[in-house]
């Protein structure tokens, strides 16, 4: 009896073993990804849009204020300073008791820009993410959609539908539409894989870890294409912070833990993506002119672990006139795209959502178009090899040919 229990023990041990092997694996692949990044990083090129200065930031974060989160302003202002954001979109779901959207960081605190946005529901299952927030959110769920939304734009508030699939009465006058969240993307793998990657890759390489679950969301992305076609839509991609993934041993009410750890700090989080804002030269950054430009389409989401995105243009010339990302252009005679971006990528055109053409490697893209339509770019780093050949490094806001 005590032979076979042996033996059975034994085996155990070597088919736990031998699971911890693909893994193992995954954490070399891992570190050889980070040193691609660090050589494809040591070519960038840099360039600036003409008449524009750029802010890169990002959209969709909440903090225990709201619930769902054990997250505190230190931590979040701390994450966003020593990270070099320039601004932070908040979204704090509101509460029935008090205004969330008073109460949270509205201002700049450290050398970030915080503006005090909202997460609110209406009555027919849409969500949104509001910006700014409004005292009256909690009031919001008797509305539906629509009627909402009437109320938003009547207040001069902006409004970005953050869960496309949800059936909302076929409603599309939302402003803007997050085509990609870390959060949804993170429900969506596979757990298995994920709990032994954070046992093995994620203490030295938390941020890549996460990196190589990045898919692209073509569902969201069909979703944006098809209102795009037919109206203005700022098109957005939000990091959904909640800084509430902690594991540990011990801990109390007084928030002392310890022999543990969190798998979505802000200070890592807020390093994956981003929103990247075009403001005219000269402008001020603040809450106003943050929200304006995101308004006009004058931004980019730029999946910046794999490499700085800053410095990404996407225009339109039609010999006369020239217009960036979210504006429109006269037809005319033709219309010539163009498209750059600061590290060597694989550059792919859309217009209303069909996939139209697409470059070689290459820092730089012309396209001439003779056709009316929404025409956007996503950018594509084949050198680092699966998922990222497949996931976008960059998505462009559209430029409007009518």
């Amino acid at each position: 009896m005590k032979k076979i229990l042996g033996k059975s023990v034994l085996l155990l041990i070597a088919v736990l073993l031998a699971v911890q092997v693909p893994f193992i694996y995954r954490r070399y692949k891992i570190g050889q990804l980070s040193n691609k990044i660090a050589s494809l990083n040591a070519d960038r090129a840099t360039r600036e849009t003409p008449g524009y200065t750029e802010y890169k930031g990002v959209m969709h974060a909440h903090t225990s204020l709201g619930g769902h989160s054990t997250g505190t302003f230190e931590e979040l202002i701390k994450a966003a300073n020593d990270n070099g954001l320039n601004f932070v979109a908040m979204t704090e779901h509101y509460d029935l008791n008090y205004d969330t959207s008073a109460l949270g960081l509205n201002g700049v605190y450290g050398k970030t820009l915080f503006v005090n946005g909202q997460e609110v529901d209406a009555s027919d299952g849409g969500r949104y993410l509001l910006f700014p927030g409004s005292p009256e959110s909690a009031s919001f769920g008797k509305l539906d959609s629509k009627a909402l939304m009437e109320k938003i734009h009547a207040e001069g508030r902006l409004a970005v539908n953050n869960y496309p699939e949800r059936k909302t009465s076929d409603n599309t006058d939302f402003d803007g539409m997050e085509v990609y969240s870390l959060h949804i993307n993170a429900k969506r793998s596979n757990p298995f894989t994920a709990i032994f990657d954070v046992i093995w890759s994620f203490p030295t390489y938390p941020e890549l870890t996460y990196a190589t679950y990045f898919r692209r969301n073509d569902d969201y992305l069909r979703r944006y294409d098809a209102v795009a076609s037919q109206k203005r839509l700022l098109l957005t991609a939000g990091a959904d912070a909640h800084s509430n993934k902690g594991y540990y041993l011990i801990a109390d009410d007084e928030g002392n833990r310890h022999f543990g750890f969190k798998i979505d700090q802000y200070k890592v989080i807020f390093r994956l993506v981003r929103m990247h804002v075009l403001l005219e030269s000269g402008t001020p950054l603040t809450r106003e002119t943050l929200i304006e430009a995101l308004r006009k389409g004058r931004a980019f989401a730029g999946f910046d672990i794999l490499g700085d995105t800053s410095g990404f243009s996407f225009s339109a010339d039609n010999g006369t006139e020239i217009r960036i990302m979210g504006g429109e252009i006269k037809l005319a005679d033709g219309v010539k795209l163009n498209s750059f971006a600061p590290l060597k990528c694989r550059f792919v055109v859309y217009r209303n959502g069909v996939r139209l053409n697409e470059s070689t490697v290459s820092n730089e893209y012309r396209i001439e178009v003779n056709e009316q339509g929404t025409y956007r770019v996503e950018a594509y780093l084949d050198d680092l090899g699966s998922p990222f050949d497949q996931a976008p490094w960059i998505v462009s806001n559209p430029i409007y040919v009518r």
